[in-house]
């Protein structure tokens, strides 16, 4: 049992959504209610502690069993995120009108102690991970949920909401195959993924990609071109191309499309420059299809749902056992705990020799290398 006694816990759900967040709140909110806890919801990521003036109703949200009850299936997050509320660097605008990044993390423990919480939840992806062991420096109890479509955090097997966003991406895959064959032409396929693969890598073997451009591998568009024209002399006479967002020619750059002070860079157009190339090298119609934040949303699947409740259920035992500075991680086939100083070190890419991987250069995709 903790060796502090606990009475309230907050659940902070950060970044960008994720299928399966609304499972790890309602199994985090029963949880810690079996065990006579009071839990409260923080809206929008910490915005509701930084920026209490902005909520008519307050910023932080009482979770009780009716406010959980039927929401295991839905989509995104009952408490709201945000991607432009990293207390490390938070926004603030000048009188001038630019923008200044301000170091508010003390402040936000200062405001933990006034509201009596005595730990937190925090669910997100590799920044929010960041935010909540800079947060345990600072002597706030913290227990971490990996979540992120991208699945690049290290120390945990996966993460919840890849699985659906995959499943999303191959179904998408298995319709652009019938339009592509029927009309003879090249379609290109932009999918998420900044750093890392793994969406691109997966969807693109399940879905039957001819052609996967990830950002481990720089491509070479005449390779991609030479694949193309390699199937038409075959007599296959169309082509799908799945790009990940952070794919990028050798030699060049990440497609960006803004960068704003408080948030990272937003990417886009990865998916446009190479169906604008290929065309060109190979003379054939090409299309592109953007899936973006469809993956984010909709209900999760059955594995995530199932996984964001383990994760949710497993962050309150965590606590109840007096432990700190952890993330809960998928180590089949079980859930442990792991420090979030490691889960947040480095980024968890894809390895070029993984099985998807050599699978993958078996069955004859090009990576543009």
């Amino acid at each position: 049992m903790a060796t502090q006694k606990i009475k309230k816990i907050a659940i902070a759900t950060g970044g960008g959504d994720a299928p399966g967040l609304n499972a790890v709140i309602r199994a985090a909110t029963l949880a810690a209610i079996k065990r006579d806890w009071e839990v409260y919801g923080i809206r929008d990521g910490y915005n509701g502690l930084l920026m209490r003036e902005e909520y008519v109703e307050g910023g932080l949200i009482r979770l009780t069993r009716e406010r959980v009850r039927g929401i295991t299936h839905l989509g995104g997050t009952i408490i709201g995120t945000t991607n432009r509320g990293n207390p490390m660097k938070y926004p603030v605008k000048n009188f001038d009108g630019t923008i200044t990044e301000v170091n508010r993390l003390d402040e936000l423990v200062r405001s933990f102690q006034l509201h009596g919480i005595d730990a937190l939840i925090s669910v997100g992806g590799d920044g929010s991970m960041t935010i909540a062991n800079a947060l345990a420096e600072k002597g706030l109890w913290v227990v971490g949920v990996p979540k992120t479509i991208d699945n690049d955090l290290e120390k945990t097997v996966i993460t919840f909401g890849f699985d659906t966003a995959v499943g999303f991406a191959v179904e998408c895959m298995d319709r652009l195959h019938t339009t592509a064959a029927s009309h003879q032409r090249v379609i290109v396929v932009e999918v998420m993924g900044r750093y890392a693969g793994w969406i691109g890598l997966e969807a693109g073997v399940a879905g039957s990609a001819d052609v996967i451009l990830i950002p481990e591998i720089p491509y070479n568009i005449h390779k991609v071109a030479e694949k193309i024209l390699e199937r038409e002399s075959q007599g296959h006479k169309f082509s799908i191309v799945i790009v990940a967002e952070g794919a990028k020619p050798a030699g060049g750059d990440l497609s960006v499309v803004s960068r704003e002070v408080g948030r990272a860079e937003r990417l886009g157009g990865a998916g446009e420059k190479v169906a604008a190339d290929l065309q060109e090298l190979t003379g054939k119609e090409t299309r592109v299809v953007v899936l973006g934040h469809l993956l984010r949303g909709g209900a999760p699947s059955r594995f995530d749902r199932l996984i964001a409740l383990r994760f949710g259920a497993a962050a309150v035992r965590a606590l109840d056992e007096g432990r700190r500075s952890v993330m809960v991680a998928l180590d089949p086939p079980v859930v442990n705990y792991v420090p979030l100083e490691e889960a947040t070190r480095r980024m968890k890419l894809v390895p070029l020799d993984c099985d998807t991987m050599l699978t993958a250069r078996d069955l004859g995709i090009c990576f543009g290398d």
